[in-house]
């Protein structure tokens, strides 16, 4: 039974710094059913009320399909049996992970997810340095879904319709954002991110990052570029923080089996980390993937200062998103050798 406890798990290490975490979903549920898509019928992110905790497991492994199933086991995330699912993967461009989503690493998912009995799933996003279907078709996303019988969106395709606006209200975008509806009319949202520094203002590029392709750079009708708006800002590590106030997860995946320690999101120093996280909490699980950037060496951009004066980190604690502090984490393994990873990270994440 997926998900379920497995026996060599029963004496799994926990590692305390503290104990469970759920968050409330930030749009009213109104706003999923909203029709019309001119400016004047935005709507405005609400904040979120912050978990008094949140688990991330986290699982050595050098094989991500292995490691994806173990990271489920361990969590035993809620909210995905016998729902309508939206994957995002991370296809900013179609290259090897972790450039991009590993396709053994979304087939597994997608199996897991089917044995849960979604009743329907789909996967989508937009490309920021790459055209979206070709980097799709690169990955075999299409392939994957006919042989699933699975959805995939290209995101730029989509109609005026499909997207649905979020006003610029309390955040630093100058006109709002465009968000994908066919993600907020979803009963559970997947975000399946990888491990790497960005060298185009983000700083690095997680599971907070990932979310900027569930915003429109174009909205058919609307000669407003947003993704110009968002990269030409001096407040962008702000921005993309904002972005997360459109949405909840109810799982973070981040497929951390190869690093960018440097360059980044397409290219960069790549090394061998060998680990998968899974959690539901987004600052939670940057947090600790920050953590294992600056044990493998990473640029000054992600190493200096304490975790939590990250401007992704900050703006997201700022908005309700997540946890406030380390001590918050409680970070769960499932062996020794996972258990060396986190104790080699630790006095990365707490000062």
């Amino acid at each position: 039974m997926p998900f379920s406890p497995q026996p060599s798990y029963q004496r799994r290490q926990i590692l305390r710094l503290a104990t469970l975490a759920a968050g409330a979903s930030l749009f009213p549920s109104a706003c999923r059913t909203l029709n019309s898509t001119s400016m004047s019928d935005s709507v405005t992110a609400q904040p979120s009320v912050p978990p008094q905790t949140s688990r991330v497991v986290l699982v050595h492994s050098e094989d991500r399909v292995a490691g994806t199933r173990q990271a489920l086991d361990l969590l035993q995330p809620t909210g995905l049996k016998e729902k309508t699912v939206f994957l995002k993967p991370n296809y900013n461009t179609g290259d090897p992970a972790p450039a991009a989503t590993d396709t053994k690493l979304l087939e597994t998912l997608i199996q897991e997810l089917q044995a849960e009995k979604a009743t329907k799933i789909t996967i989508g996003d937009r490309s920021g340095m790459a055209d979206t279907r070709q980097a799709m078709i690169q990955k075999g996303v299409f392939e994957i879904a006919e042989k699933y019988g699975i959805e995939a969106l290209v995101f730029d395709e989509m109609t005026a319709e499909q997207w649905q606006y979020v006003a610029a209200e309390g955040t630093h975008w100058k006109k709002g954002f465009a968000f994908a509806r066919p993600i907020l009319e979803s009963g559970a949202i997947i975000n399946t991110c990888c491990l790497k520094t960005h060298s185009f203002g983000g700083h690095f590029t997680l599971s907070l990052k990932n979310s900027v392709g569930m915003v429109a750079k174009y909205v058919p009708g609307d000669s407003f570029n947003y993704m110009g708006d968002l990269h030409s800002s001096a407040h962008q590590r702000l921005m993309i923080a904002e972005i997360n106030q459109a949405y909840q997860p109810a799982l973070v995946l981040l497929d951390g089996v190869e690093a960018f320690v440097n360059g980044g999101p397409a290219s960069g120093k790549k090394v061998r980390s060998n680990v998968i996280l899974a959690g539901t909490d987004r600052i939670a699980v940057d947090v600790v993937a920050i953590g294992l950037l600056r044990s493998l060496g990473t640029t000054e951009n992600v190493a200096q200062g304490s975790v939590w004066d990250l401007e992704q980190i900050q703006q997201a604690v700022k908005l309700g998103l997540g946890v406030q502090t380390t001590e918050q984490i409680e970070l769960i393994v499932p062996n020794t050798a996972s258990q060396r990873i986190v104790d080699t990270i630790r006095p990365f994440i707490t000062t």
